[in-house]
């Protein structure tokens, strides 16, 4: 028979039991979304570039690779600062690339290292002239500003995060809500290695792995203790 005082944890433990379990499948859902995300980048990328010619193609294109036809606006160029690759400190080099007369896409040219010198830029110039180019699309993440920046509105702009309403402003276009990664093949660039998205599939079970060992770990405690409480 089950002593009184052995309820109450009892119920404590099985409620343990219970999270840890909701824990280890909540992974296992989350492992499952990012499997089917990158099966889905997986055939976006296998499709080939073609030429984007209306904007509101290019909002449902995420991880696809297309052709923009227009011109870089050499005037209008933004330091997207802060950004680190291969342990080195430096800069993406975001310019608007114009589709019309009103509307742009930044393209990230590349990535240049500041090299212990933050008075200097690289030679960013780049001809205005028509051109078509092979980029591909991500949906822009604007990072976490500790405090608000004050933009100096003197071209090229220093730039701490892609907030686009506000480089919309700057820039006089209606910059489209997507950013384009340079092809890493393509003239006018800096250094280009993008990164593939990782859905961390494997993390996520490993989490749920945890989870699950934990809740077999717990019940097994849980169970001597039932049979010693019983016995006594």
């Amino acid at each position: 028979m089950i002593k009184r005082s052995f309820i109450l944890p009892g119920i404590l433990i099985s409620i343990t039991i219970w999270g840890l379990l909701s824990l280890g499948f909540w992974q296992l859902d989350r492992a499952e979304e990012k499997r089917q995300i990158e099966s889905e980048i997986v055939l976006a990328q296998s499709n080939p570039a073609q030429l984007a010619t209306q904007v509101d193609e290019l909002l449902g294109k995420e991880h696809y690779q297309v052709l923009l036809k227009g011109h870089y606006d050499d005037d209008k160029q933004f330091i997207y600062d802060n950004q680190i690759v291969k342990g080195n400190a430096g800069y993406y080099v975001l310019t608007p690339f114009v589709l019309n007369d009103t509307t742009a896409i930044l393209v990230n040219r590349g990535f240049v290292p500041w090299y212990g010198d933050r008075d200097k830029l690289a030679d960013i110039k780049v001809s205005n002239n028509d051109v078509t180019i092979k980029v591909q699309l991500i949906k822009p993440k604007q990072r976490i500003e500790l405090k608000q920046q004050d933009i100096e509105p003197s071209f090229p702009v220093l730039i701490q995060s892609l907030d686009l309403d506000k480089l919309s402003q700057l820039s006089g276009y209606q910059i489209i809500p997507m950013l384009a990664q340079l092809d890493v093949k393509a003239e006018n660039g800096f250094y280009r290695q993008w990164q593939p998205f990782y859905g961390s599939v494997d993390k996520h079970l490993g989490y749920a792995l945890q989870w699950f060992l934990m809740a077999l770990v717990l019940s097994l405690i849980a169970i001597t203790l039932l049979i010693k409480n019983s016995r006594k």
